[in-house]
């Protein structure tokens, strides 16, 4: 992995060791390319955090998300199959996605657009 994600990547998780890194960006790669990120923001919309992951898309300020938001954010099922292709537990899984996933969409959102091209407004 390199680029901006990787450097971030490295910062936050760099004793859980380069596999894990790798195994867990390419599960935010998968997950934020199609209709992913529209998924994470109908799911952000349910759980009242629609202002925070918007502000990741794109240009400007990353509002920071807790462990306790990334719970009500993402479905047991999503977080259990980022523990299965990690092999991390769900304690030390998701302080790291609170850290990494505002990056991750950040960084999967260039100028406030999505992966297909749609303005984040729209999305």
């Amino acid at each position: 992995m390199s680029g901006f994600l990787g450097n971030i990547m490295n910062s936050a998780l760099g004793a859980l060791g380069s596999q894990v890194q790798q195994k867990l960006g390419g599960s935010f790669g998968e997950f934020l390319n199609g209709p992913g990120l529209q998924m994470l923001l109908n799911q952000a919309r349910n759980a009242g955090l629609e202002d925070k992951v918007r502000s990741w898309i794109g240009n400007g300020e990353n509002l920071p998300i807790s462990t306790d938001e990334i719970r009500n954010l993402l479905s047991d099922q999503q977080i259990q199959t980022l523990v299965s292709k990690t092999g991390l537990p769900a304690a030390t899984l998701l302080p790291a996605l609170a850290t990494l996933l505002p990056h991750a969409v950040d960084h999967h959102t260039p100028n406030g657009t999505t992966p297909d091209g749609t303005p984040a407004e729209n999305a």
